[in-house]
C-alpha cells in the first residue's frame, strides 16, 4: 500500500466514524491520535499502519506510558483498537493487531465488562480437546494460576519447581525451598533487556509472587517437559532458559503473548467463543481465564486477600501477611480449594 493510499485509509476511517454520528470534537481527537501514531511508526519502525504488527503498538503504548496518564493511554488505545477493527472489516488489514495488545494493557476500556458465563463443567469439557503438550500446559497454568499471558511467556526454567524426576535445573533462591511453585518476577518490561535478552512482554505485578501448583498443573507442565525443544539462541546457557517455547515457526525460541493468544482462541473458536470482532461479553481469550479464575477461587475460599495475592494485585498490608506466611496461609488454602479441569 502506498503512502497515498494509507493517508486515505485514515480519512476514510474519520468519514466513517462522522457517518456514525461521532461529533466534531471526537473526530478531532481521532485524527490527532492517530497521526501521532502514524508519524512514530514512520520514524521507528519506517512502516505505516496497515502494516504494522502487535510489537509495533505495544512499542507505541509503551512509548504514550512515558508523557500520558494510564487513563489516557487506555483512551487512546481504545481508538486505535477501533482503526485497527475498522481496517480488518473493510479489507485493508489481515488481523487487528492491538486485540493482543489490549489483552497486555492494565487499564481497561471496559470498567465492569459484562462476561460470559462459562461453567466450570463447560470447561473441563474443553480442556478436555486439548491435546498438544504446550497447548494444554498453557490452558491449564492460565486457568489455574490466573497468570497473564505475558507473565507466562517470561516465565523461566528456573521461575518453575517441581518437586518431579523431570527437573534438571536448578531453581532460583526465591523457591528453592519451596517445591511446585513458581516465581513471578516484577522485573521483566516490554522492549527492555532482562535475564540477557530483549522481552516482549512486561510482568505488570507490582510484587514478587510465589503461586503455588497442584498436582493437576504439575502434570500439564511435566508432559510439556518431556517434548519441549532445546533453545537455539541461547548458546553455552548465557541466559536463562525459557520455560515456554515454540514447536512451529518460531521452533525454539521464547512464545509471545501474540502466539498465546492465538492458541487460546483458536480452541476457544471452535467451541463458539471466540469471534474476531467480538468483545470481553462473548470471547474466551487468556485475559478471560484471570476471569475465570480470580471469580470461583474467590467463591470458593471467601478470601479475597489471598486472590489479590496470587494475582499480584496491590492491595492493603494485609498482602503482607500472605507473601511471609506463605506455607500454611496461601498454598494449604489453595491447594485445598482449587479446582480440577481434567473432569
Amino acid at each position: 500500500m502506498s503512502e497515498g493510499q494509507h493517508v486515505d485509509t485514515i480519512e476514510y476511517f474519520l468519514q466513517d466514524i462522522e457517518h456514525h454520528g461521532r461529533n466534531e470534537r471526537t473526530a478531532a481527537a481521532y485524527r490527532r491520535v492517530l497521526s501521532e501514531y502514524e508519524t512514530f511508526l514512520q520514524e521507528r519502525f519506517d512502516t505505516t499502519p496497515p502494516a504494522a504488527s502487535y510489537r509495533d503498538c505495544m512499542a507505541w503504548i509503551h512509548e504514550m506510558r512515558s508523557t500520558h496518564s494510564e487513563s489516557t493511554v487506555a483512551t487512546y488505545a481504545s481508538y486505535l483498537n477501533r482503526f485497527y477493527s475498522y481496517l480488518e472489516r473493510v479489507g485493508h488489514a489481515e488481523e487487528n493487531p492491538m486485540t493482543v495488545v489490549l489483552e497486555e494493557m492494565n487499564e481497561t476500556i471496559e470498567s465492569n465488562p459484562t462476561r460470559r458465563d462459562i461453567t466450570l463443567a463447560e470447561m473441563r469439557a474443553f480442556v478436555a480437546d486439548v491435546r498438544h503438550p504446550l497447548h494444554r500446559a498453557i490452558i491449564v497454568l492460565l486457568l489455574k494460576t490466573g497468570l497473564r499471558a505475558g507473565e507466562l511467556c517470561n516465565l523461566d526454567l528456573i521461575d518453575c519447581h517441581l518437586a518431579h524426576g523431570a527437573k534438571d535445573w536448578q531453581p532460583r533462591a526465591h523457591i528453592a525451598g519451596r517445591p511446585d511453585s513458581l516465581f513471578i518476577s516484577t522485573e521483566h518490561t516490554y522492549g527492555e533487556e532482562s535475564g540477557g535478552e530483549q522481552r516482549t512482554a512486561s510482568n505488570k505485578r507490582k510484587r514478587e509472587t510465589v503461586i503455588p501448583i497442584d498436582e493437576e498443573v504439575k502434570r500439564a507442565l511435566v508432559q510439556w517437559l518431556a517434548i519441549r525443544p532445546d533453545t537455539p539462541s541461547n548458546p553455552g546457557g548465557q541466559t536463562p532458559e525459557p520455560l515456554f517455547v515454540g514447536t512451529a515457526d518460531n521452533w525454539g525460541e521464547r512464545l509471545t503473548p501474540k502466539i498465546v493468544h492465538h492458541v487460546v482462541t483458536s480452541y476457544a473458536a471452535d467451541r463458539g467463543w471466540y469471534r474476531t470482532g467480538g468483545g470481553a461479553a462473548e470471547n474466551v481469550t487468556p485475559h478471560y481465564f484471570r476471569h475465570f479464575f480470580t471469580t470461583h477461587l474467590r467463591d470458593r475460599t471467601g478470601d479475597r486477600g489471598i486472590v489479590q495475592y496470587l494475582r499480584g494485585d496491590v492491595a492493603s498490608d494485609v498482602i503482607d501477611t500472605y507473601t511471609h506466611n506463605w506455607g500454611n496461609r496461601v498454598r494449604d488454602t489453595y491447594l485445598e480449594h482449587i479446582y480440577t479441569i481434567s473432569g
